[in-house]
């Protein structure tokens, strides 16, 4: 005999946290019922999206912006997963514009507390990588291979070929965190130097690994890379987010949703 159905109202929710505002409008626009709740000078969308409860919110900018966001998903909400999906630079060879990297772990690489600690380790904890949930981060790199597979049909045809979207690939590994936007060939070296296995920068994903870390709640990660983190990483930024990033981050999330983690327990 089938167990009986959880009623929707008792299952907790998974938090969406896109970092640009572009990202989380394109979530908000396929959630049939969002309703939003204002805590910390942020708005949380409450409602459901494939049929999942979500609560949506725009992270803000930087790591202390991402942590205090997911603390307040973690205590306030209560949320069973948290989601993050945003733009980032590439880092190592073969990772490009318009691919997306799915982290299997995070880091701070602006953390140097040394000599006391090694350099990048978070002191206290006895680690400088924080794992991302293999669940989770499995249901997005799947989706995200589905997403890319057709970038014409989501992106349309200009957008593919203006930024190169004729082979998109997903890449998972070492996503790396740190509050300055990359944004020289120098400073992207430095970085490839130090942390080699590192695929991509961005500016909030490990700070809230750690925070989830600290809740003991599954954490994933899917960023959409916009630039190279080079001295031309401010190429038609704004153009990207808007055609591409944007489409790719609500695509990718919604299809998780529907087949990741949880998914047959809806059924």
């Amino acid at each position: 005999m089938p167990a009986p159905a959880v009623p929707a109202a008792s299952i907790a929710p998974i938090a969406l946290v896109g970092a640009l505002h572009e990202e989380l409008a394109a979530v908000l626009e396929a959630m049939p019922d969002e309703q939003p709740v204002r805590v910390a000078g942020r708005e949380f969308w409450q409602g459901h999206l494939e049929g999942r409860p979500v609560v949506a919110v725009l992270s803000r900018i930087g790591k202390v912006a991402a942590a205090t966001t997911a603390a307040v998903l973690l205590e306030r909400f209560g949320v069973q997963a948290v989601l993050f999906t945003g733009v980032a630079g590439g880092l190592a060879p073969g990772v490009a514009v318009g691919d997306v990297v799915v982290a299997t772990e995070l880091l701070q690489h602006d953390m140097d507390a040394s000599p006391l600690f090694p350099r990048h380790e978070v002191p206290l904890y006895g680690r400088a990588r924080f794992p991302a949930d293999a669940h989770w981060a499995a249901a997005l790199a799947d989706a995200a291979s589905h997403v890319l597979a057709d970038p014409a049909a989501l992106v349309g045809g200009a957008a593919v070929d203006d930024f190169a979207l004729h082979r998109p690939r997903v890449h998972r590994g070492l996503i790396v965190s740190g509050d300055r936007f990359v944004a020289t060939a120098a400073e992207s070296d430095a970085l490839r130097a130090a942390l080699p296995d590192a695929l991509a920068v961005e500016m909030e994903g490990a700070a809230m690994a750690q925070v989830c870390h600290d809740w003991g709640v599954p954490f994933a990660a899917v960023r959409t890379i916009s630039d190279r983190a080079d001295d031309a990483a401010h190429t038609d930024f704004t153009r990207f987010v808007a055609e591409v990033a944007r489409r790719y981050s609500a695509a990718v999330l919604r299809e998780a949703l529907r087949d990741g983690p949880g998914a047959l327990a809806r059924a």
